[in-house]
Formats: structure tokens, sequence, C-alpha cells
């Protein structure tokens, strides 16, 4: 059987906690910032959790981070 290879897209934008979470970082903050809210600015900084749906395609994206 062949080496199973990680997706370098899904490497660079999801984090595997210790504990084995997913994060994700919000999308639209790059740009056109100051006339968003104040709390919406705030949650850009956070990580948040991967929705329990995403997970499965996840782990088939990046098996070695498990």
């Amino acid at each position: 059987m062949p080496k199973l290879k990680t997706h370098k897209g899904a490497k660079a934008r999801f984090h595997v906690t210790g504990t084995g979470k997913l994060m994700r970082r919000k999308g639209n903050s790059s740009h056109l910032r100051r006339k968003k809210p104040k709390k919406v600015r705030r949650t850009f900084a956070q990580k948040l959790p991967v929705s329990k749906t995403s997970v499965n395609n996840l782990k088939r994206l990046m098996p070695n981070s498990f």
C-alpha cells in the first residue's frame, strides 16, 4: 500500500490541538476591515473549532496529523 500524503493546503489552514481537536481561522479578514464591526474584528484573531461535519473530510486530507 502506498504512503498517504498530507494535503498541504489543509495543513496550512487547520491546526490540530494536543487533545486532537481541529481549529480553523475565520475568512474574509484580509481587507476592508475598518467598516466591519469591532466584535467581528476581534473574532478574526481567534481560532475556532471546525464543525463536526467537516472533521472526517479533514482527517482524510491530513492522515499523519492524528
